[in-house]
C-alpha cells in the first residue's frame, strides 16, 4: 500500500509504530511463495464510532526477515535473492538503493534502481553459512539518506552435497574365539559436513557391504556384533569386513562412504595337548651321565601363548625313580633327564607314562575335556664297556713321618662293571705334586713311600690313583686318596722369645724379670707339657735365677739388687727346655737381657727412651733436645734455690757511689756454703794452696761447685796445723808480683778463727763422714725426674763404703 503524503520519504527501524507495508521478494525457488509481511503499529488507534483512524507520532520502517540462497548454483546467470523497496520510492528513479558488508559488490550485487539483489558466485554452505549485509536508501539527486542504515543475513541454503566420510578408519579390531552370539566388537562413527538441521543430508544409516554372515552392524549407531556363535581361531583367524554410511537416511539418492574393519579373532585355551603318538621307544646307554639329557618328547597345542603351555610329568614310579621330565619354555618340549646311573647288567628297559597338562585351563570350556594327554616311552639301556670302578669314592690313609723308604701306606681296590670282569691296572698321575713320594703297584693297588716323611714339612698329602682295564686302556676311573704323616717326637722345644727382654736397674732381689714359654713343632695330642731349668754345667748366675711354674711356663727371676745400663747393659741367660714327649727332648736357648731405665706402668715395665718414643712417635733427635732442655730446666731449678738460700751481707755499707773496684769478703769462718770468696781449704793446708796460683778476686772459667763435692769430704782427714801468717804474706806477694792483674787495688779479708775452742768448730767440713742408712729406693716410684737424683745418692753411698 502507498503511504500517507504527509510521512513520505522516511525510513525507519524495526520499532516503528507507523502502520505501513514493507514487500520483500523473496526467489519464489527458495520457498515456493511470496511472502508478504504486515506489521500494524502499536499507536494506531480505532475512534469509537468507526470513523477515521487517529495516528500518534507516526514512524516508518522495514521490518527485515532473513534472506536464503541455495548454494552450488551452477546456473549461467546470477542467482536472484530477493528485492529491497522502500515506501519512499515512487518508481521515478529518484531512490538509489546500496548495499554493504559480507560479500556487497563482490558475491552480492544489488540493482540501485529496483532494489534486485543476486548472488554474482557459486557459493558453500561448508565454507561460510551465511552474510551479514547492511542496506541504505538515498535520494538520487541530493544524495541525503531516505532511510537509515539498516542491517539484515543472507543464509546459504544446503543442499546434499557431501558424502559421509569415516576420518578414523581403516580400522582394526579383535574378538575372542568361541565368543556368544551378539558379542559387540567395535563402534565406528562416520562424519557428514551437511547440515544436520535442514533436512536429511546429514541423516546417516550404517550397513554392511561385506563380513557376513560372521557380522552385523547396527544401522542406527554403527556398532559391530559377532553374527556367529563359537567361531573358531583355529579354523579362521582374520576377517574383512566393509561398513557402508550412507546419508538421507539411506534413501535412494544420498551419497555414501565406506570403510574397512579388519577383525582377528584372539585365542582361548579351548583345545587340549596332544601327543602325536601314543607310544615311543628311546636307546640309552648305560654311560650316560646322571642329570644329563637322555631325550625329548613333545604334544601338540593348537592354541597360543600361555594357552598353550604345558607340564610334563611320568605318572608310573619306575619312570620316575631313574627319570625325570622338564618343559622346554621356548619349544614346550619334555626333556627327558637321568636320575640315577644305569646299569646294563642289572636292568635292561624302563617304561615310561608321560602325561602332558595345560597350566592355564578356562573352566568356560571344561565342557570339552581334561586338556591333558598321555603317551608310553619305552626306553632300553644299552650296553657300554665302562671304566674301572672302586670301590669308595675317596680314600684316607696313614702313615708316620721319618719312616723308612718303602713302608706300606694303604691299598685301593677298583674292579670291572662290565660281564668279563677285565683285571685292572693302577697308577698314579704324574701331574700332581705329592706323586714323586709315593709309589703304587699296578696290579695290587698297594701305596708305599719313596722316602722319609716330615709331618713339621707336610703333614697332609693329596694324590690321584688311576685304574684302567688291561684290554682297554683307553677307560680310566680316578680316586682321590688322602694321606695324613702322624707325629713322632722328633723337634727339641724352643724358648718363644719376641725380641729382647727388658731388666729394670732398679730391680731387686726376687723380682720377677718375665715369664717365658716354649714352643715345639712337634703335635701332642694331650696337649704341650714343659719344663724349665738353668744348665747344670755352668755355675750359679749371680745376676738371675729360674723358676719353673709347673704349668708350661718359667719365670725369669733378679738375684741381686740394682743394675746399671752404663756398667753392662745386656746379659745373656741360658735356658734348657724338656718337652713331655716319648721320648722326651731338651733344648737349650739363651735369652738376651737389656738393661735399662725403666718407668712403672701398671705392670707394664719399659724402657724410658721406648716409652718416650712409642708415645710420642718423636726421632732420636727430638728426644735428645727434648730432655736437654728438662735437663737445663732441672738446673735452673736448683740453682735458683741455692741462691735463695745463701746470705750476703757487705760488711762496709758505703752511703757514696764508690767508683774503685772494692772486693768485700763477709767470711766469718768456714762455712760450706761460702765458696765464692776463697777456698777455706786454702786456709787449712797452705801447701796445697802453692798449687793453685790464680786470683781469688777473679772469677775463674770451668769452676764447678756441686752437691756431690761436698758429699765426699771424709771424715777421716784431720786438718794441718796451718801457718796463716805466712799464707797471708804469700799471697799478698803473688798479688803484688802478679803483672797481669787489672790496673785497680784489689782488697782481699782473710779472717782465721784460730783452733784451740772447748766447743770445737760449728762447720758441717770438719764432720766425720758416716754412711748412710737412708733407703733411696722409693724415689723410683716418683717417676723420672727423681731417678737421676737417686742415682747421684746411690753412687754417694757406694763411695762413702768403697
Amino acid at each position: 500500500s502507498r503511504p500517507s503524503a504527509r510521512h513520505h520519504g522516511k525510513f525507519h527501524n524495526v520499532n516503528v509504530s507507523w502502520p505501513f507495508f514493507l514487500l520483500l521478494f523473496i526467489k519464489p525457488s527458495a520457498f515456493g511463495h511470496h511472502v508478504l509481511a504486515q506489521v500494524p503499529s502499536k499507536n494506531q488507534t480505532k475512534l469509537a464510532n468507526g470513523g477515521p483512524e487517529v495516528h500518534h507520532r507516526p514512524k516508518r520502517g522495514w521490518i527485515w526477515n532473513q534472506f536464503f540462497v541455495l548454494e552450488e548454483h551452477l546456473g549461467p546467470e546470477a542467482q536472484y535473492v530477493g528485492k529491497l523497496h522502500s515506501n519512499s520510492d515512487k518508481g521515478d528513479g529518484s531512490v538509489r538503493y546500496i548495499l554493504s558488508g559480507d560479500g556487497a559488490g563482490t558475491i552480492f550485487i544489488i540493482d540501485e534502481v529496483t532494489g534486485d539483489i543476486h548472488a554474482a558466485k557459486s557459493l558453500d554452505r561448508e565454507r561460510k553459512t551465511h552474510y551479514v549485509l547492511h542496506a541504505q536508501a538515498l535520494d538520487r539527486n541530493t544524495e541525503e539518506a531516505l532511510e537509515p542504515k539498516s542491517e539484515f543475513i543472507i543464509k546459504v541454503q544446503d543442499i546434499n552435497d557431501n558424502a559421509p566420510k569415516f576420518p578414523d578408519g581403516p580400522f582394526v579390531a579383535t574378538v575372542p574365539e568361541m565368543s556368544e552370539l551378539g558379542t559387540s566388537v567395535l563402534q565406528i562413527t562416520a562424519s557428514d559436513a551437511d547440515d544436520p538441521t535442514y533436512g536429511n543430508s546429514a541423516r546417516i544409516v550404517y550397513s554392511i557391504l561385506q563380513g557376513q554372515p560372521y557380522f552385523s552392524v547396527d544401522p542406527k549407531t554403527g556398532i559391530i556384533r559377532t553374527a556367529l556363535s563359537d567361531m573358531d581361531r583355529e579354523a579362521r583367524e582374520h576377517y574383512t569386513v566393509i561398513i557402508q554410511a550412507k546419508d538421507m537416511a539411506g534413501q535412494v539418492g544420498g551419497l555414501s562412504g565406506s570403510t574397512t574393519i579388519n577383525i582377528t579373532l584372539t585365542d582361548v585355551n579351548d583345545n587340549p595337548p596332544m601327543f602325536p603318538q601314543k607310544n615311543y621307544q628311546l636307546y640309552v646307554p648305560e654311560s650316560a651321565q646322571v642329570g644329563k639329557a637322555v631325550g625329548k618328547i613333545k604334544a601338540n597345542d593348537e592354541d597360543l601363548g600361555i594357552n598353550a603351555d604345558i607340564k610334563y610329568s611320568i605318572i608310573n614310579s619306575e619312570g620316575a625313580n631313574m627319570f625325570s621330565i622338564s618343559t622346554e619354555r621356548d619349544t614346550r618340549e619334555g626333556i627327558i633327564s637321568l636320575k640315577k646311573p644305569l646299569n646294563y647288567e642289572r636292568k635292561k628297559t624302563y617304561t615310561l607314562h608321560i602325561e602332558g597338562t595345560n597350566t592355564h585351563v578356562d573352566p568356560r570350556f571344561s565342557y570339552l575335556g581334561s586338556f591333558k594327554d598321555t603317551a608310553t616311552l619305552k626306553i632300553t639301556v644299552g650296553d657300554v664297556d665302562e671304566a674301572p670302578v672302586f670301590s669308595i669314592d675317596h680314600y684316607i690313609m696313614d702313615v708316620y713321618e721319618n719312616s723308612p723308604s718303602g713302608t706300606e701306606v694303604g691299598a685301593v681296590t677298583a674292579r670291572d662293571p662290565d660281564s668279563r670282569n677285565s683285571p685292572v691296572r693302577y697308577f698314579l698321575d704324574s701331574k700332581e705334586e705329592g706323586v714323586r713320594l709315593f709309589r703304587i703297584d699296578e696290579s695290587s693297588g698297594l701305596i708305599r713311600t719313596t722316602q722319609p716323611l716330615d709331618r713339621e714339612d707336610v703333614s697332609w698329602h693329596n694324590i690321584t690313583v688311576m685304574a684302567s682295564e688291561v684290554d682297554s686302556p683307553s677307560l680310566l676311573s680316578h680316586v682321590h686318596v688322602t694321606v695324613q704323616v702322624l707325629d713322632v717326637n722328633d723337634n727339641p722345644p724352643e724358648i718363644a722369645t719376641d725380641g729382647e727382654v727388658i731388666v729394670c736397674e732398679s730391680s731387686r732381689p726376687g723380682q720377677l724379670i718375665q715369664t717365658v714359654t716354649a714352643v715345639d713343632k712337634d703335635d701332642f695330642a694331650n696337649g704341650q707339657r714343659f719344663s724349665f731349668a738353668l744348665p747344670s754345667l755352668l755355675p750359679v748366675n749371680p745376676n738371675f735365677t729360674l723358676k719353673d711354674n709347673e704349668d708350661s711356663t718359667a719365670s725369669i727371676i733378679a738375684r741381686r739388687r740394682r743394675f746399671n745400663h752404663l756398667t753392662q747393659d745386656l746379659y745373656e741367660l741360658p735356658i734348657v727346655v724338656w718337652d713331655g714327649g716319648e721320648p722326651s727332648l731338651s733344648g737349650t736357648s739363651t735369652l738376651t737381657l737389656r738393661v735399662c731405665p725403666c718407668q712403672s706402668h701398671g705392670r707394664i715395665r719399659m724402657c724410658q727412651g721406648e716409652a718416650f718414643l712409642s708415645s710420642a712417635g718423636l726421632s732420636t733427635g727430638a728426644l735428645i733436645a727434648i730432655l736437654l732442655c728438662i735437663v737445663i730446666l732441672l738446673a735452673i731449678v736448683v740453682l735458683f734455690v741455692t741462691l735463695r738460700r745463701s746470705k750476703k751481707e757487705p760488711l762496709i755499707i758505703s752511703e757514696e757511689d764508690i767508683r774503685e773496684n772494692v772486693v768485700t769478703y763477709d767470711d766469718e769462718g768456714g762455712g760450706e756454703e761460702d765458696t765464692e770468696a776463697f777456698d777455706i781449704i786454702a786456709l787449712r793446708n797452705p801447701a796445697a794452696a802453692e798449687e793453685l796460683k790464680f786470683r781469688r778476686d777473679v772469677r775463674p772459667e770451668g769452676r764447678k761447685h756441686c752437691a756431690r763435692s761436698r758429699g765426699r769430704r771424709s771424715a777421716s782427714a784431720e786438718p794441718d796445723e796451718p801457718d796463716v801468717h805466712e799464707f797471708i804474706r804469700q799471697r799478698l806477694a803473688e798479688a803484688d808480683m802478679d803483672t797481669g792483674g787489672p790496673p785497680y787495688d784489689s782488697l782481699q779479708t782473710y779472717a782465721y778463727e784460730g783452733q784451740g775452742s772447748p766447743t770445737g768448730s760449728v762447720s758441717p767440713l770438719d764432720t766425720p763422714a758416716a754412711q748412710s742408712e737412708q733407703d733411696y729406693n722409693f724415689l723410683d716410684d716418683w717417676g723420672p725426674e727423681f731417678q737421676k737424683l737417686a742415682e747421684l745418692y746411690a753412687e754417694a753411698d757406694s763411695d762413702a763404703t768403697t
